[in-house]
């Protein structure tokens, strides 16, 4: 098959699926399809043995593999809000060095995907694109902030997107949206250029990774996303053997009382994926940890305590150099007469963070402390050949505007952040409404490939990524 012809088809079922979900926000159909149609030309002047010379599976691996990407990202000439009004007139300089990688291996760039404002929130809704539907139920959300990617992908209008995640961004996408996502040991892919960015302390959080809908994509995209220097890091090549796996599943977080319950059909599902590795010959226990009851004081004291960086008022007016910034609470009362541009969620956090770290500073010290220890204790009990089952959220994909009422849910993935620990997000088939299930697969720093293994393995078992309108 010719890369016009790939191109041609990716964007009839963009087009096509967009009228529906809302989640492509930008888009270079006339320069990609020409990009296409010149490495046809190219290809077509060359014999066998020069193509495989020139262009292999080592030099270019995604030669014509069309990519999504994430409109935080920079991508030269086109808009960079990431869904914040302010920014609406605002075009990328440059190309953010994660997509110069993707493009020097042969991806062709055709989409730029919704995000929720300043990619600080789990629903990908703003005053600037909109709000983007879930395909397996329009009523539902598609997670954030690397919702439109997460949902792109699900509909099979893209094959591979670019995300980032700070509090779970990449991972509650793909959750929602049943297709997989890798958040990356720190330092393996480079997270400059795009916005908002996070301050150089609060770096160690922030992950930059691959979204695909099949498992096997995950490691040719991030060895490309990473670059020589950073895969370098990673033992990606290593085979796994899943039967020498020790495995730890961890049901729940031991209840706090600020983050929902999860529901029975995803202690079920990964009931199932636990009983499984066993048959596969892996050690597998079950296990709670106390400490995880404190996740989101762990990963908000880890952010609040790194406050070198713009406050979040300051990113709502589109300048990370904290010169301006939004009043949100002239801006809440705005919101609340139809009048503000901002979205309630973002006007919450940017009220938090104007007085709640100065509140909360002996609490977060207490909190990253517990975190730290916590860190220890599981270096120890997973140690290099070790994976751990966590739900990716407690409740299956939710109701649009339903995340206002319980904000903290997403403290099942921020934790893996705050800790600085890679994570695969696995989907593991639909639940009784028809709406993806999955779970977390956790490793230690830098045994990234085993968390990779877990996935394809899970893939192969559970069926991986299924087909808006299917029914199981």
């Amino acid at each position: 098959m010719r890369a016009e012809d790939v191109m041609s088809a990716y964007i009839v079922r963009a087009k096509e699926v967009n009228l529906v979900v809302n989640a492509i926000v930008g888009e270079q159909y006339d320069r990609a399809l020409k990009r296409a149609q010149e490495l046809d030309s190219i290809l077509d002047s060359l014999t066998s043995e020069e193509i495989l010379q020139k262009y292999s599976e080592e030099t270019k691996p995604l030669l014509g593999v069309p990519l999504s990407v994430k409109e935080a990202f920079f991508w030269t000439g086109m808009a960079n809000t990431s869904g914040i009004p302010s920014r609406k007139h605002l075009r990328s300089p440059h190309d953010a060095p994660v997509l110069v990688n993707l493009q020097e291996a042969g991806a062709i760039p055709f989409i730029q995907t919704n995000v929720s404002e300043a990619c600080m929130w789990f629903e990908s809704s703003n005053y600037v694109y909109g709000c983007t539907n879930n395909a397996y139920d329009t009523t539902r959300i598609v997670g954030g902030s690397s919702g439109g990617e997460g949902c792109i992908l699900s509909t099979g209008a893209s094959v591979i997107g670019i995300g980032s995640d700070i509090g779970g961004s990449i991972r509650m996408p793909c959750f929602f949206n049943g297709v997989f996502g890798h958040k990356a040991s720190f330092g393996v892919v480079e997270n400059s250029g795009q916005f908002p960015i996070a301050s150089q302390s609060a770096m160690v959080l922030l992950s930059t990774g691959p979204m695909c809908r099949y498992a096997s994509d995950l490691i040719p995209a991030l060895k490309v996303m990473a670059g020589p220097n950073g895969i370098s890091k990673l033992k990606l090549d290593t085979e796994v053997d899943i039967s020498k796996l020790r495995v730890v599943s961890v049901p729940d977080d031991s209840g706090s009382l600020l983050v929902s319950k999860v529901d029975p059909e995803l202690k079920a599902i990964q009931r199932k994926v636990a009983d499984y590795l066993k048959t596969r010959g892996a050690q597998v226990t079950e296990q709670y940890i106390r400490k995880f009851r404190a996740s989101l004081d762990m990963w908000a004291g880890k952010m609040n305590l790194c406050d070198d960086g713009p406050s979040f008022a300051s990113l709502m007016s589109g300048d990370d150099s904290g010169q301006s910034h939004v009043n949100c609470f002239a801006e809440f009362f705005k919101w609340l007469m139809g009048q503000s541009t901002h979205t309630l969620p973002a006007l919450a956090l940017g009220m938090f963070d104007d007085v709640g770290p100065k509140l909360t500073k002996k609490a977060d010290i207490r909190a990253v402390q517990i975190l730290d220890t916590l860190r220890k204790e599981l270096l120890q009990l997973l140690g290099d050949d070790s994976v751990l089952l966590y739900p990716s959220h407690p409740k299956i994909a939710p109701y649009h505007n339903h995340p206002i009422f319980t904000p903290f849910n997403f403290a099942y993935t921020g934790l893996f952040n705050a800790l600085g620990f890679p994570v695969t997000q696995c989907p593991l088939g639909l639940s009784k409404e028809g709406l993806p299930l999955g779970v977390q697969v956790v490793t230690t720093p830098y045994n990234d490939h085993l968390c990779l293994a877990v996935a394809k393995e899970l893939e192969k078992a559970f069926g991986g990524w299924k087909n808006p309108g299917t029914n199981s």
